[in-house]
């Protein structure tokens, strides 16, 4: 049986909406199973090598490096015995600019980027003064402070997907038009007229964004959650078409193959055991 471990936020000793810890204790704690957690999971690595796999896709962790797994993602730290650096765990609502807060919102799928030599001293030192102020019994002048340094380190770490959140407002209205409705609407016009924008329009701008075409994206994060809710839930195709709004366990089977060249079950029961 495959067991994902759901976790919940639950900061040791305190209220703070912001924790942190090594990764030589994370290695204490790892069991090699993989989770799936109410909260943001963000690490900042000094050396490598190492693996972890986010949402079914294995990342190499490397020297200077950042993770960020989102909350509801399934990861699992497959190889962490020589990495070194420090885990951040906040909550969605840590954070407290507006840009950092949007970064939250709809952190990067690709999860992982190499952190270049010019910004590293800049996010070494947001790191330390973020550790400083969480290691403190209790915040003195402001129980924001924790989050104000998180939104710092977030700031420096700049991940891939900050110049995008804040140069593309159309796709950003695509991007929470699509999270919360892909289950009901799979078609890029519906979302171009919910927009009220041309398809050719809204395609251009997803492109720009992303690479690929609304279709695609709206393709991709179906996908992303029939793989959560068969690998987690352990959904059958026939429960798995229902949640995601398709008309018969048939018509979603076809669907995801299509896009991953496996039958949903074949894809469920080649997951590795835990």
């Amino acid at each position: 049986m495959h067991l994902i471990r759901q976790m919940t936020y639950q900061p040791a000793g305190h209220t703070a909406s912001v924790e942190t810890m090594t990764f030589a204790h994370l290695r204490k704690l790892n069991d090699g199973g993989s989770q799936r957690a109410d909260f943001h999971v963000l690490a900042v690595i000094d050396t490598g090598p190492g693996s972890v796999t986010v949402d079914f896709r294995l990342h190499p962790l490397r020297d200077r490096a950042a993770v960020w797994i989102p909350p509801g993602a399934v990861h699992r730290w497959d190889d962490i015995a020589e990495v070194a650096g420090h885990i951040v765990l906040f909550t969605p609502t840590a954070p407290v600019t507006d840009a950092t807060r949007e970064l939250v919102a709809f952190p990067d799928l690709a999860a992982h980027w190499a952190i270049p030599d010019a910004d590293w001293p800049y996010v070494d030192m947001a790191r330390s003064h973020l550790l400083l102020e969480t290691s403190a019994p209790t915040p003195v002048s402001s129980t924001q402070l924790p989050g104000i340094l998180l939104s710092a380190l977030i700031a420096r770490l700049h991940p891939p997907h900050a110049d995008t959140s804040l140069t593309h407002p159309l796709f950003r209205a695509f991007r929470s038009s699509v999270e919360a409705n892909f289950r009901q609407h799979h078609d890029a016009g519906y979302y171009a007229r919910a927009l009220g924008y041309a398809p050719r329009t809204l395609t251009r701008a997803v492109q720009q964004a992303t690479g690929r075409t609304a279709k695609a994206y709206i393709v991709d994060r179906i996908i992303l959650e029939a793989k959560r809710l068969l690998a987690h839930d352990r959904l059958t195709a026939a429960r798995c078409a229902t949640t995601l709004g398709f008309p018969d366990a048939s018509n979603f089977s076809v669907f995801f193959r299509k896009a991953t060249g496996v039958p949903p079950g074949a894809w469920q029961e080649a997951l590795p055991a835990e």
